[in-house]
């Protein structure tokens, strides 16, 4: 199941350069009551109460500072360092699982991918709203982000798991059903 981890770190990753804190949290939440991610040192520190704390704090805070045209622009400026370096810890967290994965390249795959939905949401597309309807957008458009920031966050530790599952189902089917087709065939035959 490792190739899917990577599915997850890239999922996780973009989806904090929405939200910075809506990932982490979904990660350490998962980790803390599922086996769904399981993180290893010195990342499985996400799973303590206190970050998990912290970290919610931090989400109520982006998503009511996201909510105001003024405010927003602000946060989209302090964001542009928090949300690149959310993606890069969310994405070494996660891609960890994987195996042999340069920590480093981790962090720098996830800093380039939030970094990237960062600044195509804080340069072209939040402007172009709050412009085009004079800042009556801004609601909307915010809890667009945050609705896909946490969407794309969960389908992306559930869908690789999903899809691994389906994997072993359909691989199982076929394995059974391929013997007994040769067998009903070799009956028909006599």
């Amino acid at each position: 199941m490792d190739i899917f981890n990577v599915f997850t770190a890239f999922g996780l990753s973009a989806s904090a350069g929405l939200n910075a804190y809506i990932p982490l949290l979904t990660v350490s939440l998962l980790a803390k009551f599922t086996d769904l991610i399981k993180l290893q040192e010195p990342w499985d520190v996400m799973t303590s109460w206190w970050v998990i704390g912290v970290l919610s704090v931090l989400t109520i805070v982006e998503i009511l500072a996201d909510m105001f045209p003024g405010v927003n622009h602000v946060n989209d400026v302090v964001q542009s360092f928090i949300r690149p370096a959310a993606g890069a810890i969310v994405f070494a967290a996660t891609s960890s699982q994987v195996g042999d994965v340069n920590p480093v390249l981790g962090l720098i795959a996830g800093l380039l991918v939030s970094g990237g939905v960062h600044a195509i949401k804080a340069v072209a597309v939040r402007p172009a709203i709050n412009v085009a309807t004079g800042g009556l957008g801004n609601i909307p458009a915010s809890i667009g982000e945050q609705a896909t920031s946490t969407v794309v966050s969960v389908l992306s530790v559930i869908i690789p798991a999903v899809i691994f599952t389906i994997l072993v189902i359909v691989l199982t089917i076929i394995f059974l059903w391929l013997p007994n087709r040769k067998k009903k065939k070799d009956r028909e035959t006599e």
